[in-house]
């Protein structure tokens, strides 16, 4: 009599043990591929949300240079207003200490609704950036730094020059004789809440020359003390440059 073999022991479903289990085991590998790419994917997201918070922190301190009206930048962010960088980040938000030039917020947090007030003071991954009052600020809470630079240098942003020059209805000068019959009164932020007014006089070939001027758009007057005309203008300086302005009066007048 020849012996018939029995038939291998399946599951209710029609699967034996070991197929069972052979299936549970790609299951468990796929899933763990799944996390990883996931958390990869994660991390990448984290780290574009984190660049563009940087950005926009950045140009609530020193403005957004593609804010233009009239063909002429008109932000400057905090800087421009207060002629110094912010203590704190808070200092975007809040007026720092009752000062009278300060105009912001300069920021509002557009990635999380209903998110605290200090939303914006950390990265992707709730670690607060690195203090606002230096040229750079660090994001430390990703696998890897990230630092965003709002300056080349410290002076681009608090110490450029400003050149003007003085003509008359001829373009005339006012020369040796005249230099003093004219002054120059150039009014900025002082860094600590309020505004310092410096006045110059221009040299014989009209000339005058300002320095350590912050950037921003700032107000400037020029005075013919002779006849007590007054001439005035706003100055926009630039970060790192030179701003020279050519000015007339509107009669002969040397």
């Amino acid at each position: 009599m020849t012996d018939t073999p029995m038939p291998k022991a399946r599951s209710q479903n029609g699967y034996t043990l070991i197929e069972m289990v052979m299936v549970v085991v790609i299951l468990g590998v796929l899933s763990a591929i799944a996390f990883k790419s996931m958390g990869k994917v994660t991390e990448v997201t984290r780290t574009e949300e984190t660049r563009q918070k940087m950005d926009r922190l950045a140009w609530a301190i020193t403005g957004d240079r593609e804010l233009v009206s009239g063909g002429s930048r008109i932000d400057f962010g905090y800087v421009g207003d207060i002629g110094a960088l912010p203590p704190t980040w808070d200092a975007l938000v809040a007026n720092p200490g009752s000062y009278t030039t300060w105009k912001g917020p300069y920021i509002q947090d557009k990635f999380a609704a209903g998110a605290a007030n200090s939303d914006f003071m950390v990265d992707a991954w709730g670690k607060p950036y690195s203090a606002p009052n230096s040229i750079t600020f660090t994001s430390s809470g990703g696998p890897s730094a990230i630092t965003r630079r709002v300056a080349y240098s410290t002076a681009d942003l608090l110490y450029n020059r400003v050149i003007l020059t003085i003509l008359d209805l001829d373009n005339g000068l006012p020369g040796s004789v005249k230099k003093d019959s004219v002054k120059f009164l150039l009014t900025f932020p002082n860094g600590v809440g309020s505004t310092s007014t410096v006045t110059k006089f221009p040299t014989a070939n009209g000339l005058a020359r300002f320095d350590s001027i912050p950037v921003g758009i700032h107000d400037l007057r020029v005075i013919f003390i002779p006849t007590h005309d007054t001439l005035s203008r706003k100055i926009t300086v630039f970060p790192g440059r030179t701003t020279y302005a050519d000015l007339h009066h509107y009669a002969k007048v040397w």
